[in-house]
């Protein structure tokens, strides 16, 4: 009987994981805070939470930082794909350290060609927070989002009824109306606007006047000129979350949400993600009892909508340099 031979895995040199982390770190993060270390060795790649980067009035137990890195996880396995490479990831290795999430191996088998449209994808997708206009987005395409979201091993659930956003714009504001009155989170999070450097909020990306009809923004009023008179209610919500609520979970769900990200940029919507609700203990679990159904332990939640203006013109945040977040070693 003739032998088998086994496809040959060719691993992925340096420099295209060096390009592949590039691309990763474009992901999104709380606050821009971008918290995340990277160390390739012996053609492994190991994706560390950036701890110095947490938010301890905000983000206590760090379930923000690690929605980031799980963001921060997909880009990569999304880029390598649009690369010709694959991806082997071993998330919370056992005996880790507790600031190691995952590890990576990146192959291929056959060479296959780039795909330029999803790496520009990645280079597209921002965080446009002006008004979305009145057109909702349909339901089944709500729905194709959260199966998009589920197949990184959250669950994910559209709030669609009329009661269910009400009762949630509710819950919006009382955790901003808490989270205003600590006066630590406030300083926190005022030193993460408009920094001199290569992470934070610029004031360009924020609106210059908060919607008023609309849950209150965290944030100060910016400089993002945003003068359209529209009728709002357009956009919709996603809530993505699991079964427990623990690193494990928050890791698949910044997954998952980078998923719906990229796909909601390819077909045109933006979206916005709105974290206070979960940042409030007592809101969170309302939340998961009086407004959601599938989701018992929701981790992040993204509002979803159209936008008449294109986001060709917006400024990009700005990204560390790779040498801060990378090290390679011979």
């Amino acid at each position: 009987m003739p032998m088998r031979h086994q496809p040959l895995v060719e691993k992925a040199p340096a420099e295209v994981v060096e390009r592949l982390v590039d691309l990763a770190c474009l992901a999104p993060s709380v606050h821009n805070t971008q918290p995340w270390r990277w160390r390739y060795d012996d053609a492994r790649l190991v994706l560390e939470a950036d701890l110095t980067r947490r938010l301890p009035a905000e983000d206590p137990r760090g379930r923000n930082l690690t929605l980031s890195c799980g963001a921060a996880l997909h880009h990569l396995a999304f880029a390598a794909r649009a690369m010709g490479w694959e991806t082997n990831v071993l998330m919370l290795p056992a005996d880790r350290d507790p600031a190691v999430l995952a590890e990576v191996l990146v192959s291929r088998v056959r060479q296959r060609a780039a795909v330029r449209s999803d790496l520009d994808l990645l280079r597209t997708r921002c965080t446009d927070r002006r008004r979305f206009t009145a057109w909702p987005v349909p339901d089944d395409r709500l729905q194709e989002l959260c199966r998009v979201a589920e197949q990184w091993g959250s669950r994910a659930e559209a709030v669609t009824s009329d009661a269910a956003r009400i009762r949630l714009e509710l819950l919006a504001n009382r955790a901003l109306t808490f989270l205003e009155i600590d006066g630590r989170r406030m300083l926190e999070q005022e030193r993460w606007i408009d920094r001199a450097g290569t992470d934070g909020i610029p004031l360009g990306l924020l609106p210059a006047d908060p919607e008023p009809l609309q849950a209150r923004s965290r944030f100060r009023p910016g400089l993002l000129e945003d003068t359209r008179m529209v009728i709002h209610g357009g956009d919709r919500v996603i809530a993505i979350g699991g079964a427990s609520d623990d690193v494990g979970g928050w890791l698949r769900s910044g997954q998952a949400m980078s998923a719906v990200w990229l796909e909601a940029t390819r077909s045109g919507m933006s979206l916005i993600p709105m974290s206070q609700p979960i940042e409030v203990e007592s809101v969170r679990h309302e939340v998961a009892r009086s407004v959601l159904r599938d989701v018992p332990e929701p981790h992040i939640l993204l509002r979803i909508g159209w936008q008449a203006i294109g986001r060709s013109g917006l400024p990009r945040t700005p990204r560390r340099p790779l040498h801060e977040v990378f090290v390679r070693h011979a």
